[in-house]
């Protein structure tokens, strides 16, 4: 008997932490041969989110050429994925978020027949060019999917409102908390000695990463010069900013840093060691999804450095504030959030707006379904999972 056939495809290291739990689960389950195609943008990062969690990728794509533009990579990943499905292809294609490899690798395997899996399926921002390209990336793939892996149930809801069948969606809340709890039991020693220090010491810690393309060339210096002039004056505060590997934004954080020795650039920090400095912050300053996802989770403040967000969820609850890229505003928000411990104390306090760390195996539960398999795994000591899995795919 042939198993039907699920491939994983991911290349960035957010979708490497959001897909590597369900990865494992599925590698679990003796009903279905699970495989997995890197694309590669993130050559180091990804690698090691793979490495911890134990996971050889099956193949990998290696696009990434430094200097290629986004039309030039993405063209790379769906002429690449198009050659290896070009003879057998999957039952089904699991994509994650809404990254150019996730929209291409949809396109990808809807021209080759196999049914689309989109894992965080429906966030929203309302927005095409906020946060650009994701969002429209993340519209594109959802007409295409099969099964929409929904994180949360305003993530859900927005599915429905745009036409997707409810038998189709499960909430399964989001495999990045699945992630951020299984790293958490491993003791993490920093790589780098400085961030060490600064752990174990006595600061108060805030955690600065600014990336999105649509806050180059302005808007993220005007960020990072804004945490640097409020830590200037309170010289028991620090801030760590792991520098996103890509050359334009580099740049800008190391001039708009400049000689203040209140915000330590460092290198990327593997996931485990990001979880641990998290853990320790007073606040987090941040345009990542990720970490608006995992940063509630740690009972740790959110100030998010956009215009728009699609995790609504904890702007609701009082977890994260949106305050956008202006220098005066981020300057004003970190200083008021520095200088009123009530105030961080609203907005602290642990809680899973995002997750109870079990979305792996919902998910892998939901795809036993969608492919016809006898589901093999167990809900026992999953927590709430009965309020999650509101809705539920047939065969």
């Amino acid at each position: 008997m042939t198993l039907p056939w699920i491939d994983v495809v991911y290349g960035t290291r957010p979708e490497a932490v959001k897909c590597a739990p369900l990865v494992v689960e599925l590698r679990r389950r003796d009903g279905i041969r699970t495989t997995v195609t890197v694309t590669g943008q993130h050559r180091e990062m990804a690698d090691e989110v793979n490495a911890s969690f134990g996971i050889r990728p099956d193949a990998d794509l290696d696009v990434l050429r430094h200097g290629a533009t986004l039309a030039q990579t993405s063209s790379a990943i769906f002429s690449a994925l198009s050659r290896r499905w070009s003879g057998t292809a999957p039952d089904a294609v699991v994509v994650q978020g809404d990254t150019a490899s996730a929209a291409l690798a949809a396109v990808a395997a809807y021209y080759a027949g196999a049914r689309v899996i989109h894992l965080e399926a429906g966030l929203r921002s309302g927005n095409l060019l906020s946060p650009f390209p994701e969002e429209g990336n993340r519209r594109l793939i959802a007409p295409l999917a099969s099964l929409h892996l929904a994180p949360t149930e305003s993530a859900a809801a927005n599915l429905r409102t745009e036409g997707v069948a409810t038998e189709n969606i499960v909430v399964t809340g989001n495999t990045g908390i699945d992630a951020l709890r299984q790293q958490a039991v491993c003791s993490q020693h920093f790589d780098d000695p400085v961030v060490e220090d600064i752990v174990n010491g006595w600061h108060r810690v805030v955690v600065v990463t600014v990336h999105r393309r649509e806050s180059w060339g302005g808007p993220l210096s005007h960020v990072v010069e804004a945490v640097a002039e409020t830590l200037a004056h309170r010289p028991g505060v620090i801030a760590v900013l792991p520098a996103h590997p890509n050359p334009q934004v580099r740049a800008e954080v190391r001039a708009a840093v400049g000689d203040n020795d209140r915000v330590v650039v460092c290198e990327p920090l593997p996931h485990a060691q990001f979880g641990r400095l998290l853990s320790r912050a007073y606040c987090v300053v941040t345009d990542s999804g990720g970490v608006q996802e995992e940063a509630p989770a740690l009972g740790v403040p959110v100030l998010v450095v956009r215009e728009t967000t699609e995790r609504d969820e904890g702007v609701a609850a009082g977890a994260a504030r949106l305050i956008g890229t202006q220098r005066e505003i981020v300057a004003a928000e970190l200083a008021a959030l520095l200088d009123d411990e009530d105030a961080r104390e609203r907005m602290a306090g642990a809680r899973s707006l995002y997750g109870d760390g079990y979305a792996a195996p919902r998910a892998a539960d939901a795809i036993e379904r969608l492919l016809g398999v006898t589901a093999s795994a167990t809900l026992m000591g999953r927590g709430d999972s009965s309020e999650l899995t509101s809705t539920s795919v047939s065969a």
